[in-house]
Parts: C-alpha cells; structure tokens; sequence
C-alpha cells in the first residue's frame, strides 16, 4: 500500500519538484497539491493524506494556522504534517510543532532525505535532527517558562510544580523508566542510542516512547521535546 502525500506551497515550481521526488518511488504517491493554507486545510479533508509537506510562510493561511486547523479538525484527520522551511531557524518552527506538526524539513534537503522523512512520519516517527532540536529549543528558550531554582534549593525541589492538574495527573502515570526514556528523547537520542544507553533492545525503548505517548496524550516525538521543555523536566542551554 503506498503512502499518499500532499504537496503545500505557494511556489509552483517548489510543488513540481517534489512531486517530481515522490512519484520516482514506487511506495509512495502524490495524492493532490494545495497554493496555500485554506487550500491544504480543504484538501486534507477531501483527501486525508497520509503525509502532508507544508509550506510556512503562504499567503492567506500561513502554515502555523494551517497545520493547527488540521491537527483539530473533526473527525479527526490522519494526515500528519511535515514542515518546510527555508532557514532550520525559521521564527514560525517552534510554533508549528506546537500546533502539531510532526517535524520539519529545509527545503533545500537531498531527495533522500526528503523521502526518508516522509516514510518516517507515516510510521509514527518525526523528523527533527537532533541537532537542529537542540539548536531550535535553544533559539527559542525565551518563549518558554522559567523554571528558577530557589537559592540554596537542591533536593525537594520540583520543576514540575507550575504544571496543572491535568498535567501533573499524566506525568505520574509515567514508571520511572518512561520518564528515562522521556527525558532521553528530549534530548534527542534516537532510539538506538537510548537502547545503548539503557542497555535495552530498541524494540523495548519503541514500546517504552509508545506509552510514553500515550500516557501523556501526545501525537509524536516532537511533542515529546516540547512537553519536556516545557514542563522543566529539561532545560534548554543557554
């Protein structure tokens, strides 16, 4: 069965060289393109793409917008979206993980690269480097809140005590080894390098990071991250 793929920019000739791309793949096909977000969001819900690849910056609907109408539309849509950028720090990247993207891309990535992430998020995986993650939660850490420890505090404290209820209740429902596996994945290990780490078979860390998810209601790696960045369990360098 192949993986069906939506094709959101407002550049014509961007969208005929990725369709150009995927449909050299025989696993893979082009299920329809979209010039901006209002178009993607009506596609997405004529089509339901397995993957959709969007643009950010569109006129009428950006690609922030659009990706969090997809992520809640109703029913529920399958699609999950990969981000295009042309800057690995565009200023709309934290934002659309936020709204739900599943990763970003440059647009400037080798064609092997790009099909790779496609079938990584069609698997449930996301696509964010490790290397631009830590670059992004760096660039971006002034967005998130401050977590300061209180002079002279070391054991007791708590950086999770700003959380809500709702929050607080999901994240106690983590063993100690998903809050391992979490915090490894925050810090952009794959799964290999958490197996390694944790001397564990990386189908066990799959397992581990699949109720990680679902324990704390998240789509996807990413989200991850960011629930960790943001709950304090991690800090970002600064």
């Amino acid at each position: 069965m192949s993986t069906s793929v939506l094709l959101v920019d407002d550049q014509e000739l961007m969208r005929m060289a990725f369709r150009m791309v995927i449909e050299s793949q025989s696993d893979l096909t082009v299920a329809g393109e979209a010039a901006n977000g209002l178009e993607a969001v009506q596609a997405v819900r004529d089509l339901r793409p397995d993957v959709v690849l969007m643009d950010v910056r569109m006129p009428q609907l950006d690609g922030v917008e659009a990706t969090r109408r997809i992520v809640s539309l109703d029913p529920p849509s399958p699609s999950r979206i990969i981000i295009l950028t042309t800057f690995d720090l565009d200023e709309y990247v934290y934002a659309a993980l936020r709204a739900g993207a599943s990763g970003f891309l440059l647009k400037d990535a080798q064609p092997a690269d790009l099909l790779s992430a496609i079938r990584a998020v069609a698997s449930g995986d996301a696509v964010v480097a490790p290397s631009i993650t830590r670059r992004l939660l760096t660039t971006y850490a002034h967005r998130l809140p401050e977590h300061p420890r209180a002079p002279g505090s070391g054991d007791g404290y708590d950086p999770t005590s700003h959380l809500d209820r709702e929050q607080r209740e999901r994240l106690d429902q983590l063993t100690a080894r998903e809050r391992e596996v979490l915090l490894l994945v925050a810090r952009s290990l794959s799964n290999a390098e958490i197996a390694e780490r944790l001397v564990l078979s990386e189908a066990t860390v799959k397992s581990h990071v699949g109720r990680v998810l679902s324990k704390l209601d998240l789509r996807d790696r990413v989200q991850i991250v960011v629930f960790a960045y943001e709950s304090g369990l991690v800090t970002p360098a600064r």
